[in-house]
């Protein structure tokens, strides 16, 4: 395949601040051989020299971290403040796992009439990981921290969009320590995907991505018969019940909308509010919606930066009209700002309508969907009337009957109660339905791309 450019315009500005090679088909592949040949001897080491790499790996990405958020800044829109924080998660993931993950792996006695039965904790190979723009540094240190633990290699092919991230994470791996060429990042388009994955030494799949995008992939994994995770799109409800406190509930709810822009999977998307507060809640709703900062993503002062590209802000604001049209009430934003950039300001809609784009679909921005319910049963219905599967939140003054309606009724793989929906490095994260299968984090990510091999002596 001819070798491609990555041309990097910044959403901010339309201005182009970056061109990158890209790799072609045949270097990519070579790029996999290496890494299985490095992974031969990687496979083997201690779990003590593993870590002083991720722990080593930390310490790069607080120092780099202003360096890094530029990056970030000027390939995506992600506000700089944002950005050192993303780093700063980071780093906390790779130390969870430098320290953690040998007890998460230790063999497991099961007695039988053996003498020794049980399981043991074996790396897979190499994994080829495909990720999003939208964290393009929590997303890849998500899955490269517990699988090179683990003692698996990696290769990365990240959004076309943030080559620049994509080969500084390679880079900063390097520099911690770990073998060259046990991390890869391979620039390619995603109609190269295929066949990096059909690769006979990639051994496994993760992809953080649209739901379209993981049906492709694991469409391919399953012809290949290699394990696939899938972290996919989202359309996460928070139910406000009647006892919920308000102001809190509206600040969070705020907070969530807008985390990353707007342009986060597991963001709030359905805020579905029961009739009895539903004006009170909307009124502070509004407020803190219409309190936060837009601007240039460089700027300390930004809360909000520009959508990352403008086809996508395009894509969201034809949503939002849509969803007018067909009977929501517009009471904040909704407008495409002149000017260059890819901004697009907070915006709600009230009253949003069943079968509408700001009900059923994914809205990857600051446009937030408020429906009405008329009791607290019919809230948890609309909050599970929906393909998607990924976070859900509930907010009540009781937080035992919150945890037994995150338990019991609302469907998604992350549930909270009078908080937001976010990952943590000691939590599975995953979702169900269109969302994906498959976990991340925590115990239960480490273990999906390890063989749980049974061990049997008589």
């Amino acid at each position: 395949m001819e070798r491609r450019t990555f041309t990097v315009c910044s959403p901010a500005t339309g201005e182009v601040v970056a061109r990158h090679d890209g790799h072609t088909t045949a270097e990519a592949a070579a790029m996999v051989d290496r890494a299985y040949r490095v992974w031969l001897g990687w496979q083997r080491t201690s779990f003590r020299d593993r870590s002083a790499g991720l722990v080593r790996a930390a310490e790069l990405l607080r120092e780099r971290r202003d360096e890094l958020a530029r990056t970030m800044a000027l390939e995506m829109g992600k506000p700089v403040t944002d950005g050192r924080a993303e780093a700063d998660k980071c780093a906390w993931v790779c130390e969870h796992y430098a320290e953690h993950a040998e007890a998460m792996l230790s063999p497991v006695e099961i007695r039988t009439d053996a003498s020794f039965s049980g399981v043991v904790h074996r790396p897979l190979g190499v994994v080829l990981a495909v990720m999003p723009w939208n964290f393009p540094l929590w997303q890849v240190f998500r899955f490269a921290a517990p699988a090179l633990m683990a003692g698996n290699g990696a290769v990365l092919k990240h959004a076309s969009n943030v080559p620049g991230t994509a080969l500084a994470i390679e880079a900063l791996l390097r520099d911690a320590g770990l073998p060259e060429g046990l991390f890869a990042t391979m620039l390619i388009g995603s109609d190269q995907v295929e066949d990096i994955l059909a690769h006979p030494r990639v051994a496994a799949v993760t992809l953080t991505g649209s739901t379209e995008a993981g049906r492709a992939v694991a469409t391919q994994a399953g012809a290949c018969l290699k394990k696939a995770v899938l972290e996919l799109g989202g359309s996460d409800p928070y139910v406000v019940l009647a006892d919920a406190d308000l102001d809190e509930a509206a600040r969070i709810c705020a907070d969530s909308r807008l985390v990353n822009s707007g342009q986060s999977c597991i963001a709030a998307k359905r805020f579905v509010v029961v009739a009895d507060v539903y004006d009170a809640f909307l009124e502070r709703f509004v407020a803190e919606m219409s309190g936060r900062v837009v601007g240039d993503p460089l700027s300390d002062d930004t809360e909000i930066g520009p959508q990352a590209r403008v086809d996508l802000r395009d894509a969201l604001h034809r949503q939002s009209r849509e969803t007018q049209i067909r009977g929501a009430r517009c009471l904040l934003g909704g407008d495409e700002p002149e000017g260059p950039g890819a901004f697009y300001p907070p915006t709600v809609l009230a009253d949003v309508p069943r079968g509408t784009p700001g009900y059923c679909q994914e809205l990857f921005g600051p446009v937030a969907s408020v429906i009405r319910a008329h009791s607290e049963a019919h809230a948890l219905e609309i909050a599970n009337d929906t393909v998607f599967g990924l976070g859900a939140a509930v907010f009540t003054a009781d937080p035992e009957r919150g945890r037994a309606l995150a338990e019991e009724h609302l469907d998604a793989g992350c549930c909270f109660v009078n908080g937001m929906v976010k990952s943590d490095p000691r939590l599975p994260f995953g979702g169900i339905k269109e969302s994906g299968y498959g976990r991340e984090l925590s115990t239960l990510g480490i273990r999906e791309f390890v063989n749980q091999k049974t061990v049997w002596v008589a």
